[in-house]
């Protein structure tokens, strides 16, 4: 990926992705126009490309997708996170064919074009996954002018100001801004999704919203609770208002150690307050500075829906949905706190409890979506844990 290409598009180009390091890959462009600026990083899931566009964790952050036929399913209302994506777009190898699919709407492509975010095809995404994994997640600028023209030098200059996702705080840009109760269920085939299925005289979980998918909802109504989300920036009296049985720590985008500025106080009292916790992904990383640990940005990050991880109670693997740019440093752990999990791709710290037994955390999504449900139990495990002390 050195600085080789030529500035000037080759003929019958209409997209790029300019990296910070001079690095330009044509392409041809589809979705929305323009060019959109963030951390380029890459998702080896084979499904769920729209389940990832739509993931908040997503924001700030261009996806090359390692499969390399994207869009041949199409999309469709009900394969979403979140209300809109948040991924700024996304690179692919082969061209979005017609979807193949009885559940499509509409194409990927047109999908894309309709919530503005841009696509690049014809890009060796093996070469450029190759490339993060040796030099780690780059900058980069990711283009689609059907016109073929393109101000290279300004696409450049772009990629190079952006000042990179460590140190971000972009919890408070996905986040709801008011709280709102959550009462759908889980997904059934020509059902849809469950409506109406919380069990009223269920322990009350008010969800902490750093940026999170819909499907930790709907999986915790299915283990039997009442749930309110409630903002990114709650306070600790905020939550304490809608007496939660139990609180959860949502997943996000962004640096913990800059959104852990305003949620990081709020944890420490309610674990002070003696309330469970149970923690996903930024959560995991939020519930880890709030006790002490430490978090750091990781090279490549892990992407995907194949990550193997280990049980360190009984040494059961379980293959699990992963995205995270930044991870919880194991040895930064508490004396009051063990690691419950770690990847088995690199060692790095993937869960934690307390010994108090009253807070515990996973950096991998048990919910998937997509991805295997290897890790649904965790969602049954934490409401049983709050019916026990109700």
């Amino acid at each position: 990926m050195a600085e080789t290409e030529p500035a000037r598009p080759p003929e019958g180009a209409t997209g790029a992705l300019v990296l910070a390091d001079g690095a330009i890959l044509w392409g041809r462009g589809f979705g929305a126009e323009g060019a959109a600026v963030g951390e380029v990083c890459f998702n080896t899931a084979m499904t769920g490309y729209q389940e990832v566009m739509t993931d908040p964790s997503y924001a700030g952050q261009i996806v090359n997708f390692t499969f390399p036929h994207i869009g041949n399913v199409g999309a469709n209302p009900e394969d979403v996170e979140a209300l809109n994506p948040h991924a700024l777009g996304c690179i692919v190898r082969e061209d979005v064919t017609n979807p193949s699919n009885f559940r499509s709407a509409q194409r990927f492509d047109g999908w894309l074009r309709n919530n503005g975010r841009i696509g690049l095809s014809g890009i060796d995404t093996r070469a450029l996954t190759r490339a993060i994994r040796v030099k780690g997640a780059p900058n980069g600028v990711i283009a689609h002018a059907p016109d073929g023209r393109f101000d290279v030098p300004a696409l450049l200059d772009q990629a190079r100001s952006w000042p990179g996702l460590e140190g971000m705080d972009l919890a408070k840009q996905v986040s709801a801004t008011q709280s709102y109760k959550w009462d759908d269920g889980l997904w059934t085939l020509g059902e849809g999704y469950a409506a109406h299925a919380a069990n009223p005289d269920g322990p009350h979980v008010v969800a902490i919203d750093y940026g999170l998918k819909r499907n930790i909802l709907r999986n915790l109504v299915a283990a039997g609770a009442r749930v309110t989300v409630v903002p990114a920036t709650a306070t600790f009296d905020d939550v304490m208002a809608h007496q939660p049985d139990g609180v959860f720590l949502s997943n996000g985008p962004g640096d913990p150690a800059a959104t852990g500025a305003y949620a990081v106080p709020v944890i420490r009292d309610l674990l002070t307050a003696g309330k469970p916790i149970f923690g996903i992904c930024l959560g995991h990383q939020l519930l880890g500075l709030a006790i002490g640990a430490k978090t750091f940005k990781m090279h490549q990050g892990h992407r995907g829906a194949n990550h193997p991880v280990k049980r360190t109670a009984d040494g059961r693997v379980e293959i699990t949905s992963m995205n995270h740019g930044f991870a919880v440093d194991a040895d930064s752990l508490p004396a009051d706190a063990e690691a419950t999990h770690v990847s088995l791709f690199d060692g790095s710290l993937a869960g934690l409890k307390l010994a108090s037994g009253k807070a515990f955390s996973v950096q991998y999504h048990p919910e998937a979506s997509p991805g295997p449900q290897d890790s649904h139990y965790l969602f049954d495990q934490f409401v049983a844990q709050l019916k026990e002390r109700a």
